[in-house]
């Protein structure tokens, strides 16, 4: 387990498969889960579908009981698997908005999900959104890609807490009060909740993560008006 009891209700697992036979994963009523692939090649098979995984590619099972994930012949396939544990609110919220979102299987390949604009960025920076809010209660994901010299401005968010995943060729700094830390690819960070944090990337390097917002509770989702979708 990654970051083991950060974030309450919140597991993170690094899986990695490989060989002929694929992975079963199957899923409890108390829990919603989240696949996201970073590297390598392969499928998975959900009910009567298959969905190609390539690297960053997000899914979530939704009602499915079980999936199988196979990897590509000759490649690894990697991923976090990322289980958050539904509140008896939670719960209540996911009746109010039964529909499609809750019921299919949701899958997009990063570079198809929308693009947003945000006042702490700079115009040279690719932000998109890969999960939005209302698919599982009180969490939503995307990604920030840019190459240096940029940096996204210093913010806080006192009403969630943040997970932090380097996609390929990242290589940039996080600073979190008056700490920072250097932040390669493929690797986690928790961002301390409440912090005044920003994320830099020098001249010629890359800046490519994936941000995972865990609102405390649904009124903190106001937080994400800040993000202007391009249209």
């Amino acid at each position: 387990m990654i970051l083991e009891n950060e974030i309450k209700g919140i597991h993170v697992d690094h899986v990695a498969v490989t060989g002929e036979k694929g992975l079963e994963d199957s899923f409890s009523d108390d829990y919603k889960t989240i696949f996201l692939f970073v590297k390598g090649k392969g499928n998975v098979v959900a009910a009567d579908s298959i969905y190609e995984i390539v690297p960053e590619t997000i899914l979530l099972p939704q009602s499915l009981k079980n999936i199988t994930i196979n990897a590509a012949k000759n490649d690894t396939l990697h991923y976090l698997r990322i289980k958050s544990l539904l509140t008896a609110q939670d719960k209540l919220d996911l009746e109010v908005f039964l529909d499609e979102r809750t019921q299919n299987v949701y899958y997009a390949k990063f570079t198809d999900c929308k693009s947003y604009t945000e006042p702490i960025k700079s115009p040279n920076t690719v932000s998109r959104t890969i999960l939005p809010n209302k698919y599982i209660p009180r969490i939503a994901m995307g990604t920030v890609q840019t190459t240096g010299p940029d940096r996204v401005g210093f913010h806080e968010h006192p009403m969630l807490e943040q997970l932090f995943l380097g996609l390929s060729n990242n290589n940039t700094i996080v600073y979190a009060d008056k700490d920072q830390i250097d932040f390669p690819e493929f690797s986690v960070l928790h961002i301390p909740l409440g912090s005044s944090h920003s994320v830099s990337v020098d001249k010629g390097k890359v800046m490519y993560y994936v941000w995972m917002d865990f609102f405390r509770d649904a009124k903190g989702e106001e937080w994400l008006k800040t993000h202007n979708t391009d249209e």
